[in-house]
């Protein structure tokens, strides 16, 4: 029995706190729905501005607050009129006659040029002359229209004027329930001076001596000081406190009060509620020594008073509040959900139009999937023999006999007539014999069908072309297709396992003393990753290679190092590095080559390609010819090829689609050939895609090894099959990639291959650019110096990455 009492105090504890959460809850949402929903939040700041006072006797606010109502929430606008004379009345009979005669004239104003654009425009003009015709009236009949009068007038008017604009820009905040995302300084300082000017409608409410506007200017002032530090605490104090002094002069010591607590208490921020409430008492002893001894026992009750409500403040409004303050821990989380927001949005829109392209080839696909090839082909035949007998049987006196009684004898014969014309662009002597001793027009017949012969042959390919194009389009919408697929998986990631690492290495480098100020972890992909460091030094030494890239290779068990830096040239200035893959393997390149007969311009094109990833290409085109003409073939398909290839999009589809415009741009005759070798750098291995082009070597050592394909070059034909070739290369490996220009150079060699080889492996050096120029020097050697056509070589070489650091290793178990 005595065992289950805690259990069951428990339960009704948790129970009684669910319950007091609950009720609160619905306070909160009623209250909320009162001040907000019914509009009481402008019935109560009414109440106030209607009795804000400064300069001893104007009231610009109640006008610029109506002003303001009348654009924004024009059904509340009769409601809030009554709350502000009411509020009004309340200071003095001729206050409220001011406000009240002013609003009047300003709705005046307003109805009359409601149908005029612009009003947002004349609003503020209203205010002023309304203002001012008010106080014009009420000096008027009190025959005080001195200098003074005239000037305080003006004055008025012009800050009716000004506070219509600052309205404008605060009053929506108070209002909308997510008005925006953040707030500028503009609008905080527009806000302030609202809140401000709501605190001056409080003087002359005292308890004891203790006034209200004082609490609650205090209390703003620690709340903004706690949620945005000192900048925003101090800014608080000084607009809060110039205005609270402008409404009276004994206030004039609230600007020094008030914007010495705001600073002091956002300096003491990191002590919580408590380090602000030690800034605002400092302030308050530090201004109220100077005063009387009763006035400053009532400057600690007001502080003290302040700070009550400070410390009664929920924590759930401080951190809604701090999400619209740029600086907050909230607002840099609200800035992530929403960028997650937008992230994921992105990556849906992305995968639907990846299904959409998709989608489009699978149509193009169906389409090719239904053609029958014989079914077509039957179409076309009757087709052609029924242009063929509209003009040549139709007439005959032996139609009856041919169509009709022996039908199949007949289309068979014809049949076979025109595919021997089509298979030997002449009749078969035996079918032509066979057909003339049956058919008694046989002459006419024949020439029919050789004339419509050329219709049919130009539709059929026609036919062909259409239908390999959309094979292509299909092919390459599906390559479309899987880039976006996998670009939105890529946007999809979750940040979860970054957020991880990036709590690693952040306490990693904080506890070897690096003073950080932002980490970014946007990829973590093996091979692949990208990491972005903002931090200060006080006196760079290269510690982002020396010291950071080998913890984070440590950490990530993973070779890492530093893609991009710009240090700040101040002692504790904010420095950035950027942190990405050491590949596993590097490629160093030579390259040679020569145009035909020592010319300038060479038919041959060549490029090297950094294709991200960790991949590495290197290309030869062969334009066919020499000279301008084949350079601008050659130049062409790499150009495509590099930004075909830099999509995304496999080099398979990237070819085809070359292909495809190469023979479908003109009419002309442009072939070109094409050798693409892409090394992966972080297991060197290769694949070659080879159309038309000469043989490639690898020289392993004193070893060779020679890997071909068979394709015709690019533009000849639109229908073809590209053959990947794949090879292991390991350190130390020299990859040779020619033109034929170098590989059929020697003339009276027979065995190419072994002369190729031989001559490599009988160079002594292993330096690619070196090679590179003794087999070019050796080919023209072999044609007695002339050069015979355009030659182009790639020598190149696969390395060892090897890092400048070593990783340093990181004392985990006293970390985590």
């Amino acid at each position: 029995m005595m065992e289950t009492m805690p259990h069951v105090q428990t339960k009704g504890l948790n129970e009684g706190k669910t319950k007091f959460n609950t009720l609160r809850q619905a306070f909160l949402k009623r209250m909320k729905d009162l001040l907000i929903e019914r509009g009481w939040i402008l019935y109560i700041i009414g109440f106030l501005l209607g009795r804000a006072i400064i300069l001893s006797v104007a009231s610009p606010f109640s006008v610029a607050f109506l002003a303001t109502i009348s654009l924004l929430r024009q059904k509340r606008l009769l409601k809030t009129f009554i709350a502000m004379l009411v509020g009004g009345f309340t200071v003095s009979f001729t206050q409220g006659i001011h406000i009240g005669l002013a609003m009047v004239v300003f709705l005046l104003l307003s109805g009359f040029f409601q149908k005029e654009s612009y009003q947002h425009v004349q609003i503020p003009i209203f205010a002023f002359l309304s203002t001012s015709a008010s106080r014009l009236f009420l000096y008027s009949l009190a025959d005080k229209l001195t200098s003074y009068e005239w000037l305080l007038l003006g004055i008025e008017g012009f800050l009716s004027m000004v506070l219509v604009l600052i309205f404008m820009q605060s009053i929506p905040l108070l209002l909308s329930k997510r008005y925006k995302l953040t707030l500028n300084n503009e609008e905080i300082v527009c806000l302030m001076i609202l809140l401000a000017s709501i605190l001056t409608g409080m003087i002359g409410w005292e308890v004891n001596g203790v006034h209200i506007d004082q609490i609650f200017s205090r209390y703003l002032v620690m709340l903004l000081a706690f949620i945005g530090g000192a900048a925003i605490g101090s800014t608080v104090g000084v607009v809060t406190g110039l205005i609270l002094s402008l409404a009276h002069i004994a206030n004039i010591y609230q600007i020094g009060l008030l914007a010495f607590a705001g600073l002091l208490g956002g300096l003491l921020k990191e002590g919580r509620k408590l380090g602000v409430a030690i800034g605002l008492m400092i302030g308050t002893l530090l201004v109220g020594i100077y005063g009387e001894t009763n006035h400053f026992i009532l400057f600690l009750w007001e502080s003290s008073f302040a700070i009550i409500l400070f410390f009664i403040t929920p924590a759930s409004w401080i951190k809604q509040i701090s999400r619209y303050i740029p600086g907050t821990e909230e607002y840099t989380h609200e800035q992530e959900q929403y960028l997650q927001k937008v992230r994921h949005i992105t990556a849906k829109r992305v995968e639907e139009f990846s299904h959409v392209f998709s989608a489009l080839s699978k149509s193009f696909l169906t389409e090719q999937s239904t053609y029958d090839e014989n079914q077509e082909m039957k179409r076309e035949t009757d087709f052609f023999l029924s242009r063929v007998t509209e003009k040549t049987c139709q007439l005959c006196f032996m139609k009856k006999r041919c169509w009709q009684n022996q039908f199949d004898e007949t289309y068979s014969l014809m049949d076979m007539l025109k595919n021997s014309y089509m298979d030997q662009k002449d009749a078969h002597l035996r079918i032509r014999k066979k057909f003339e001793n049956y058919c008694i027009k046989s002459n006419k017949v024949i020439e029919k069908i050789e004339e419509e012969l050329t219709y049919f042959e130009a539709n059929r390919k026609l036919k062909e072309q259409v239908m390999k194009s959309k094979r292509l389009v299909a092919e390459q919408l599906q390559g479309v297709s899987e880039v976006m697929e996998d670009f939105a998986v890529e946007i999809m990631k979750e940040r979860q396992h970054h957020e991880t690492y990036e709590e690693k290495i952040y306490q990693v480098l904080k506890q070897m003393g690096f003073e950080i100020e932002k980490l970014d972890i946007f990829r973590l992909e093996k091979g692949n990753i990208d990491i972005e460091i903002s931090l200060t030094f006080h006196n760079y030494h290269g510690e982002g290679a020396k010291l950071i890239a080998p913890i984070l290779s440590d950490i990530l068990n993973e070779t890492i190092e530093v893609k991009e830096e710009d240090i700040s040239p101040f002692p504790g200035g904010s420095s950035f590095i950027k942190f990405g893959s050491a590949r596993s393997f590097t490629v160093t390149t030579g390259i040679a080559y020569a145009a035909k007969g020592g010319g300038l311009i060479s038919g041959d094109s060549h490029t090297t390609i950094e294709l991200g990833e960790g991949k590495y290409a290197l290309a030869i085109s062969d334009g066919m010819g020499n000279g301008k003409r084949a350079k601008e073939e050659s130049s062409e398909s790499l150009r495509l090829l590099h930004e075909i290839l830099e999509t995304g999009i496999t080099e398979k589809v990237a070819i085809k689609t070359i292909n495809s415009i190469l023979s479908l741009r003109t009419t002309d005759e442009i072939f070109a050939t094409l050798d693409l070798a892409i090394i992966n750098l972080h297991d060197a291995y290769v694949r070659l895609l080879k159309i038309g082009s000469a043989p490639t070597f690898i020289k392993r050592g004193n070893q060779m090894l020679k890997l071909e394909a068979a394709n015709l070059p690019m533009g000849i034909i639109q229908e073809f099959e590209v053959e990947t070739i794949g090879e292991q290369l390991y350190a130390g490996d020299m990859l040779i990639m020619m033109s034929d220009g170098i590989y059929d150079g020697p003339k009276h060699i027979y065995d190419k291959d072994l002369w190729v080889e031989q001559t490599l492996i009988g160079m002594e050096t292993n330096n690619p650019q070196e090679i590179a120029d003794l087999l070019l020097e050796e080919v023209v050697r072999t044609q007695n110096g002339l050069i015979e056509d355009d030659m182009t070589v790639i020598v190149a070489k696969v390395d060892k990455h090897i890092p400048r650091w070593s990783p340093v290793p990181i004392m985990q178990e006293n970390v985590f």
